[in-house]
C-alpha cells in the first residue's frame, strides 16, 4: 500500500501527480521547479512539512534537467579520447550552417574541455590496425584526471565493428580515477563516427550530473523506488539513466498519454497539439509512436531513439509586430517575466499572442492566478493601428488582433502539416488532442484550417505529460550496425546473431527490474534505405519475408517521397531491438466520452455572456467552468469553457460533450473549406505573412526531400544544393536558406527555359546549366519542373540546382585552369527536356 507519485520537472513548473493508495484517488500539485520541486512536490501531496522524512513510495519522473544543460552548457566537465588524426572532427562536424544567411556566425561551445589523440583504430572490417602505447595513454589520462575533470568520452574509429580498444581505454581510465566513461560502441553502435562521436560527449556531458541528481533524491526518499522516463517514451531504473536518453524527457511522457486519451475514445491515430507560453510541441500517434534515431539538439547530433516531436516557437508569450511589409508573430517570446502586457508587470512593452486572444474575447480573466490588465492591450493595438494608418494600411484595432490570431494559427497548424501531410499522412483521419495552458484559445480554428472533426481535452490536459508517467513501460533499446547488406534472402538469416544478441541483453536488463518474461514483448525492427542514399526508413522485422519487406519499404518510401524504384537495391544499415515490460496499470481504465453518446444532462447557467471572437466575427458567447458540465452535457459553440489551468473556445460550429471522466469530446458539425486569399488583388500584411511561410514551407521541404533521397555526396553530406519557388515569369517567390550563389542565378535558368519552350507543357521537367542562361558552373545542375493548375494553366516553377562531382570535362572536378573551351569543363544541358508527359526520359 504504497504511493505512487508521477512527477513532470518542466523548466518552470514542476507538475506532481500522487494516487492514494488507499481510495486510488489521483491528486494533484504544482509547484515552481528546482532540484528539490519533486520533494516539494510529493510533501504537499502527503500533507508533510519540509523537515519530515517521505515514507517509502513509487515514484516515475521525466525532467529537463538533461535538457536545460545542454542547451546552457552546464553540464559535467568531460574530456575526449579520440584516434589520432581526428582531434577536430567533432568541431568541424558536417560543415553545416543552420543560419546560412547569417553574417554574424556564432558556433554552439563544445562540450569537451580537454583532447587525447591516441594511435588506436580499427579498419572498416573491425581489424585492429593501431594499438595505442599504454603508459603514454596513462600518463596522458592521469594529466587530464589532474585538472579535476573526472568524465571521459571514447570514440575511436570503426568502434562499433570491434569495441575491444575501446573498453581497454575504458578500464584503464577507471583505474586512473575517472568517475564515468562513455564509450561510443556502447552509446551509439553504429556506422557514423561525428553522429557516434557527438552522442558519446553528450553521454559523458550528461550522466554524471544526472546520476548525481537522482542520488540526491533518492537520499531523501529511502525505500522508494525511482524510475525516469526517457525520450523513447519508456521509463528504466534511476541508475540505468543515461543522458543521450534524457533529451526529451519530459515531452515524451506527454506523448504517451495523449496517445492512451485517444485510445479510450476509440481513436487509433491522434496529433498531440501541446502549446505552452513560449513553444508549441506538435506530434503524431498512428497505433505506436513515431521514432527518430538521428536528430541535432543545441548544435550536436545525437542517436538515441527519441518520440518525434516537432517544436516551433509560437506561444503565448510570442511578440506579434508589424515589420514594415507584414505582420509577424514569433519567434521572439516576452518569456513568464515580464511576460504579456496584460500581466501588468513592468518591462513589459510589445503585444504578445495571449494580449491577442484577451482582446478577442478568448480568454477570460476570472482564473488567472493574478488580474489581467485589458486597458494597455487596448492600447497598444491602437498604436498598432495607428501606425498602419500612417503607410495607408487602415485598419481597427479588432482587425489587427483576427489577423494576429489568423498568423498564428495558420503557423502552428503548418507544424502539424510537417508531422502529419509531409509525411503522407492525411490529417483529417486522426483526431487532436489538445493540452498545454493555451492549446484550448487556439484549437478549434486550427483543426478547422487542417479539416481535423475532433478534437479532445483530458481532465488532466494540465498536466498531462505526469500523467504519462503512469500510463508509461519500462523498455530498453538496443542496435547494432547491419553492415550494409544488400536486401535478399538471406539478409535476415545473416542479421539473426545480432538480434539475439540485443534481445538478450533486453531481457536481462528488464529482469534485473522485476520483470517475468511474461511480462516480456521484444520487437525486432530493421533501418533500409535505397543503396548510396542518405535517409533510413526504420521498419518491423519480426519475418523472414523479404518480398513483403521489401513492397513495405516501397510502399513507405512512396508515402513519404511521393515515388519508389522498386527494382533499386536495398541495403541494410541497422538493426534494431526494443524490449518492453508491461505491468498492471497504475491508472483503472477510465469510461469513455462515446459511453455517453446517448446520455444527457442540462445545459448549467453561464456564469455571464461576453464577445468572443468566432470564426470571421464577434459574437455573444456564455461563459462555464468546466467543473459545472456534467457528464451527458452537450454544448453548441460559441462557449467559453473555464479551467483551473487553461481556457477552451469552442467556436460556432463545433459540439463538445462530457464524458464520465470530465473528459471533452469536440466535434466540427460544418466544416468548412479554406479559401485563403480568394480574391484578393491588394496588397494585405496578413495574407503576405501567411503566403510568404506556406512558400518558405515548400521550398524547405523539397530541400529535406532532395538531401534524403539523393546517391550524391555532395548534396546529401556537403549539402551543396538550393530549392526554391518561382512565379509563371521565373521571379523568385520564395527559397529556403541554401547556397546564395545558386538562388541568386535560377531565376535567369527558368527564364532561359520560357525562352526555348515558351508554354511548357504539364509532365515536362527540364534540366540545365547553361551558363549563358542562368548556369553558374557546369557541375551546378538545375532541374526545373513547371507547375499547371487543372485547367493546364502554367501558375508556378519550382526548381532544384545541385553540384555535381564530375560533368564530363577534362579533369575531374570543375573549372580546370588550363582549359580552352566550355566543352572541356563538361558537358553542356541546354533546356534539355528530361520528363515528357511524365515519364523520365533517361
Amino acid at each position: 500500500m504504497r504511493w505512487q507519485f508521477w512527477i513532470d520537472r518542466g523548466g518552470t513548473f514542476t507538475d506532481c501527480l500522487g494516487k492514494d493508495p488507499h481510495s486510488g484517488h489521483i491528486k494533484v500539485a504544482k509547484v515552481l521547479s528546482s532540484d528539490r520541486a519533486p520533494l516539494t512536490g510529493i510533501r504537499q501531496l502527503l500533507h508533510l512539512n519540509d523537515d519530515e522524512p517521505i515514507p517509502p513510495c513509487d515514484v516515475r519522473m521525466g525532467t529537463t534537467l538533461a535538457t536545460n544543460a545542454l542547451l546552457e552548457r552546464h553540464g559535467t566537465p568531460c574530456a575526449l579520447v579520440i584516434t589520432r588524426g581526428f582531434r577536430d572532427l567533432l568541431e568541424i562536424g558536417s560543415q553545416a550552417r543552420p543560419q546560412l544567411f547569417e553574417l554574424d556566425i556564432r558556433k554552439p561551445e563544445r562540450l569537451y574541455q580537454g583532447i587525447i589523440e591516441v594511435d588506436a583504430r580499427c579498419d572498416a572490417n573491425g581489424q585492429v590496425i593501431a594499438q595505442p602505447h599504454w603508459e603514454a595513454l596513462t600518463g596522458e589520462l592521469q594529466r587530464v584526471r589532474a585538472g579535476g575533470i573526472d568524465s571521459l568520452a571514447v570514440v575511436l574509429l570503426h568502434a562499433y565493428r570491434a569495441p575491444g580498444l575501446e573498453k581497454a581505454i575504458g578500464k584503464l581510465a577507471r583505474q586512473v580515477g575517472f568517475r564515468h566513461v562513455s564509450l561510443s560502441a556502447e552509446v551509439a553502435a553504429e556506422i557514423g563516427l561525428v553522429g557516434r562521436g557527438d552522442t558519446t560527449v553528450v553521454d559523458a556531458y550528461l550522466t554524471p550530473l544526472i546520476h548525481d541528481y537522482v542520488t540526491a533524491l533518492l537520499a531523501e526518499m529511502p525505500g522508494s523506488t525511482l524510475r525516469l522516463m526517457q525520450s523513447s517514451g519508456g521509463l528504466t531504473e534511476a541508475h540505468h539513466f543515461r543522458g543521450r536518453n534524457a533529451i526529451f524527457s519530459g515531452p515524451a511522457a506527454g506523448v504517451v498519454a495523449y496517445a492512451h486519451v485517444a485510445k479510450e475514445n476509440d481513436y487509433e491515430r491522434a496529433i498531440g497539439f501541446d502549446m505552452g507560453g513560449t513553444s508549441t510541441d506538435v506530434s503524431c500517434y498512428e497505433n505506436e509512436f513515431e521514432r527518430e534515431y538521428e536528430t541535432e539538439v543545441a548544435g550536436v547530433r545525437l542517436r538515441a531513439p527519441m518520440i518525434a516531436i516537432k517544436t516551433v516557437a509560437a506561444g503565448g508569450g510570442s511578440i506579434c509586430r508589424h515589420n514594415g511589409f507584414r505582420f509577424t508573430v514569433g519567434p521572439e517570446s516576452a518569456g513568464a517575466d515580464p511576460g504579456p502586457l496584460c500581466y501588468g508587470r513592468g518591462g513589459a512593452s510589445e503585444l504578445t499572442l495571449t494580449d491577442v486572444t484577451l482582446a478577442l474575447g478568448r480568454v477570460a480573466p476570472d482564473r488567472f492566478p493574478f488580474p489581467l490588465r485589458r486597458k494597455s492591450v487596448d492600447q497598444a493595438l491602437a498604436e498598432f493601428a495607428d501606425t498602419l494608418a500612417k503607410q495607408n494600411l487602415a485598419r481597427t484595432p479588432r482587425e489587427i488582433a483576427a489577423g494576429l490570431f489568423y498568423i498564428a494559427n495558420a503557423n502552428m497548424a503548418e507544424a502539424i502539416r510537417q508531422v502529419s501531410v509531409a509525411k503522407g499522412r492525411d490529417a483529417r483521419d486522426y483526431a487532436l488532442v489538445v493540452f498545454g495552458g493555451a492549446g484550448g484559445q487556439h484549437a478549434c480554428p486550427i483543426a478547422r484550417r487542417l479539416g481535423i472533426r475532433t478534437l479532445i481535452f483530458d481532465a488532466y490536459a494540465g498536466v498531462l505529460s505526469a500523467y504519462g508517467m503512469g500510463l508509461a513501460d519500462v523498455s530498453w533499446h538496443g542496435e547494432a550496425d547491419a553492415g550494409w547488406r544488400v536486401l535478399d534472402e538471406n539478409t535476415m538469416g545473416q542479421l539473426k546473431p545480432e538480434y539475439d544478441t540485443l534481445s538478450a541483453r533486453g531481457r536481462q536488463r528488464l529482469r534485473s527490474e522485476g520483470f517475468s518474461d511474461a511480462n516480456i514483448i521484444v520487437r525486432h525492427r530493421i533501418d533500409l534505405r535505397y543503396r548510396g542514399t542518405e535517409t533510413a526508413m526504420t521498419l518491423e522485422a519480426g519475418h523472414d519475408d523479404i518480398t513483403a519487406l521489401r513492397e513495405e519499404f516501397d510502399a513507405a518510401h512512396r508515402r513519404l517521397f511521393g515515388y519508389a524504384r522498386p527494382e533499386f537495391p536495398i541495403e541494410a544499415v541497422a538493426v534494431r531491438v526494443e524490449v518492453v515490460g508491461h505491468a498492471p496499470s497504475l491508472i483503472k481504465g477510465r469510461p469513455t466520452v462515446a459511453a455517453f453518446d446517448n446520455a444527457t444532462a442540462p445545459v448549467p447557467q453561464p456564469l455571464r455572456r461576453e464577445q468572443m471572437w468566432s470564426g470571421s466575427q464577434m459574437e455573444l458567447a456564455p461563459l462555464f467552468r468546466r467543473e459545472d458540465l456534467a457528464p451527458g452535457t452537450r454544448l453548441l459553440g460559441p462557449a467559453l469553457i473555464l479551467e483551473s489551468t487553461g481556457t477552451i473556445a469552442l467556436d460556432r460550429g463545433f459540439e463538445l460533450r462530457v464524458g464520465a471522466n470530465a473528459q471533452l469530446v469536440i466535434h466540427d458539425r460544418t466544416p468548412e473549406v479554406s479559401a485563403v486569399g480568394a480574391g484578393h488583388t491588394a496588397v494585405d500584411p496578413i495574407l503576405l505573412e501567411i503566403f510568404n511561410n506556406m512558400f518558405m514551407s515548400i521550398a524547405t521541404q523539397m530541400g529535406s526531400t532532395l538531401r534524403r533521397t539523393a546517391l550524391s555526396t555532395n548534396i546529401r553530406e556537403r549539402l551543396d544544393f538550393s530549392c526554391a519557388v518561382f512565379d509563371r515569369n521565373g521571379g523568385l517567390v520564395a527559397n529556403a536558406p541554401h547556397i546564395p550563389v545558386h538562388l541568386g542565378a535560377m531565376s535567369e535558368s527558368i527564364k532561359g527555359i520560357l525562352a526555348a519552350y515558351p508554354a511548357p507543357r504539364p509532365g515536362w521537367v527540364f534540366a540545365t546549366n547553361d551558363p549563358a542562361a542562368g548556369g553558374s558552373h557546369l557541375p551546378d545542375i538545375t532541374v526545373i519542373t513547371p507547375i499547371h493548375d487543372g485547367n493546364g494553366e502554367l501558375i508556378f516553377f519550382t526548381a532544384s540546382r545541385g553540384h555535381h562531382a564530375d560533368v564530363g570535362g577534362i579533369t575531374p572536378g570543375s573549372m580546370p585552369p588550363f582549359s580552352n573551351t566550355l566543352s572541356e569543363e563538361g558537358v553542356v544541358l541546354r533546356a534539355l527536356p528530361v520528363v515528357r508527359d511524365g515519364a523520365f526520359n533517361e
